[in-house]
């Protein structure tokens, strides 16, 4: 809760997930600190001392004896390890204010740095350790607090080394698969020499132990492993992609699990898998960098991101395995583990913290999902200028985990939205149903005897300008596209074939394409000269 709500207002709310109130009218109640506790180890929250909850839950202010000795009393049991784990406070976040001539006291819990939980009452953290969940507090079960020691190391989770595991537990055409795919990212770098022993000590995939040999790490072991390895360290390990799953059944058009045998199961080899899928039914405009074609939009990199970044943060120690399902709808994406900061921190970005901070080294050497790990801030502006609706991102209330949902909302892609999103807008030309051109021809590297591709068309042909975008679209589609028949040109353009025919007769005549074969069987290229234009 904002610790900066109007308190005058505090009778008209209601209690809830991020607030508590108690009259505190004997003293401090024992279950002040099963509320502190609860509040710091989930999403914070205010408690309020002096008010009460009235049977149609409104809130009635009762006021405090002497408010001063209590918050006295408070700031020692708060400092008090016997008493509770850390104090989370400052002065600001504990005042008495006054309302209606009473006076209670207000304390602003603030959410736990996971460094610092569980924060628990008493001495035993397995006995005193709280979660909010809803208008209650409830005590953390043994895999909770776990989750939560596992969290507070300073040294990511995934840079274990597995010291009883050796080499052979690696997927060795998973290894092949991502050399070769380094390799083609970073070409002459010196590690495309090393053999895989080296280079995978390089990425951080193993580790020297003190008995002088390799072992893998826990990132290692879950991006190159073999899924039964993987589950010798992860009993929960569970990799999980679902296409068009019906509501009413358990059908889907395609499914993909790390459990079923007939591939490694590992995390590389999944997102390799899924990624193709799950971008596969994506709009991408006709656009053009230099003379190469782009087909990866900025809606295919957050696709990306989303399901990497999934990976990263991910708790494989957690239960539920990581879950991707695609439906009409859009996307989910739900991984084991609570979020590491605030979902207003992780969505506002600028914080990253992730749970595997190895696993993304690994993935970000080969850009998968270049900006992985950086937070929802990148995902959440491409989604919602796109789709012009919101991204949703819950933590389950059952079972620490993280849901990201990237819904339609019932809309197509923005495409003009889109095309504004893309990088070096100015190396960028896009060809679009209307012929509109983002840049010019000539600042996309386009140039022919520094006249564009465009302006000489106008010289050469004298044709009016909106002619002259039709004909440069056809130029430009045979270059990414040659041999192609008048029916495809036509679609291309949105005209009809006889149209296209009246546009590739100049075209021939003027010597920038040459037709091959006759008839129906009719196709086009460019012209010798023109096929470096």
């Amino acid at each position: 809760m904002d610790r900066e709500f109007n308190i005058l207002d505090l009778e008209k709310m209601r209690e809830g997930g991020r607030l508590e109130v108690k009259t505190a009218r004997g003293g401090l109640p024992e279950s002040l600190w099963e509320t502190y506790s609860a509040f710091a180890n989930t999403d914070g929250g205010c408690i309020v001392l002096g008010a009460k909850e009235r049977t149609d839950h409104t809130i009635e202010i009762v006021g405090l004896r002497d408010a001063f000795k209590l918050k006295t009393d408070l700031w020692n049991s708060l400092n008090n390890r016997q008493k509770v784990s850390v104090n989370l406070l400052t002065d600001g976040l504990l005042r008495i204010e006054k309302i209606e001539g009473k006076d209670i006291i207000v304390v602003y819990v603030p959410r736990a740095d996971r460094t610092s939980r569980p924060v628990y009452c008493g001495m035993d953290p397995r006995i005193g350790s709280y979660r909010r969940n809803g208008e209650g507090d409830y005590h953390c079960s043994l895999e909770e607090v776990s989750a939560m020691f596992r969290d507070a190391a300073l040294v990511p989770q995934d840079a274990k080394i597995l010291k009883e595991m050796d080499l052979s537990v690696f997927c060795q055409e998973t290894i092949r698969a991502y050399r070769q795919i380094f390799k083609n990212a970073h070409a002459g770098h010196v590690w495309n020499a090393l053999d895989d022993e080296i280079f995978l000590r390089r990425i951080g995939a193993v580790g020297l132990s003190e008995d002088g040999a390799y072992h893998p790490t826990a990132a290692g072991l879950l991006i190159f492993g073999y899924e039964y390895e993987i589950l010798r360290e992860f009993p929960q390990y569970f990799l999980d992609y679902q296409e068009n799953r019906q509501v009413a059944s358990t059908r889907w058009t395609d499914r993909i699990v790390s459990s079923s045998g007939d591939w490694s199961g590992n995390v590389f080899d999944f997102v390799s898998k899924v990624i193709p899928k799950l971008t596969s039914d994506l709009k991408v405009p006709f656009v053009l960098r230099g003379s190469q074609r782009v087909d990866d939009t900025p809606v295919h990199k957050i696709i990306r991101e989303a399901l990497t970044n999934a990976c990263v943060h991910a708790d494989f120690y957690g239960r539920r395995g990581l879950v991707v399902t695609k439906g009409k709808d859009g996307f989910v994406f739900a991984n084991p583990g609570r979020m590491r900061v605030a979902k207003d921190v992780a969505v506002e970005g600028g914080v990253s913290d992730p749970r595997n901070g190895v696993m993304l080294k690994i993935f970000s050497m080969v850009n998968f999902g270049e900006r992985a790990g950086s937070g929802l801030c990148s995902i959440c502006n491409v989604w919602e200028r796109v789709f012009h609706t919101p991204i949703v991102i819950e933590e389950a209330d059952d079972v620490d985990r993280v849901i990201l949902t990237l819904n339609y909302g019932g809309r197509e892609q923005d495409v003009d939205a889109m095309l504004q999103l893309y990088e070096a807008q100015d190396e960028l030309m896009v060809v679009g149903d209307s012929g509109r051109y983002v840049r010019g021809y000539e600042e996309a590297g386009m140039n022919i005897d520094k006249l564009s591709i465009k302006q000489k068309i106008i010289d050469k042909l004298s044709v009016n300008d909106g002619n002259a975008d039709k004909i440069c679209r056809v130029i430009l589609y045979l270059r990414q596209n040659p041999y192609s028949s008048t029916a495809s040109i036509a679609e291309m353009l949105g005209v009809s074939v006889s149209s296209a025919k009246i546009y590739l007769r100049r075209l021939v005549g003027a010597g920038f394409i040459v037709p091959h074969g006759a008839n129906k069987n009719r196709t086009y290229s460019l012209s010798g000269r023109q096929s470096k234009v």
